[in-house]
């Protein structure tokens, strides 16, 4: 796989890098810090979190040469997310998922974990550009469609008949697909 753009973050870590370090902290930190309130911790517990992942994040790098092949943010968020998961476990006297907090061995299914929801990102962002390629009729059908309500109510929503309906959400959903395969090639 290719290496990520965002292989710079990993890089400047290793160096020690100043500006990349504060650019890290700047724009992952908040979002870490959100996500470990919302989750019964505290903003202390959220700023141990976020350094204890760097510090295994710049240890892999260091001593088993990682390489990002998906953006840094997704990849970041899922070994705090891990820890955070962990450090609940040991405070509940729960099993943790960990035996020990080894911060050299972050695992295969973190990378796995982190590509794909880079990978999922990209799908939803193609979707919703080639989403607004879409006549005007044929977003509001499938918008209507995909929030779930009974096609019977959307159509009368619409002021169409059902068969109408079921064949032009047809044809839209065609007309999608089709835009979408075409960004693939």
């Amino acid at each position: 796989m290719a290496i990520h753009p965002d292989q710079r973050f990993v890089d400047g870590l290793l160096r020690n890098d100043k500006s990349v370090v504060e650019e890290i902290y700047r724009r992952f930190a908040p979002s870490i810090r959100t996500h470990i309130l919302k989750n019964r911790g505290s903003a202390d517990d959220a700023a141990d979190i976020f350094q204890e992942s760097l510090i295994d994040i710049y240890n892999q790098a260091k001593y088993k040469a990682l390489q990002l092949t998906c953006p840094f943010e997704p990849f970041l968020l899922l070994i705090c997310k891990r820890k955070w998961l962990n450090e609940l476990k040991k405070r509940g006297h729960s099993p943790v998922t960990k035996s020990t907090d080894d911060v050299y061995d972050l695992g295969e299914d973190v990378f796995a974990a982190a590509e794909k929801l880079a990978l999922d990102e990209d799908r939803a962002r193609l979707f919703l550009l080639q989403f607004q390629r879409l006549g005007e009729k044929c977003q509001e059908i499938l918008r209507l469609i995909l929030t779930g309500e009974k096609q019977e109510e959307v159509a009368a929503a619409l002021g169409v008949t059902y068969g109408y309906l079921r064949k032009k959400k047809s044809e839209c959903m065609a007309t999608l697909l089709s835009y979408i395969e075409a960004q693939k090639l």
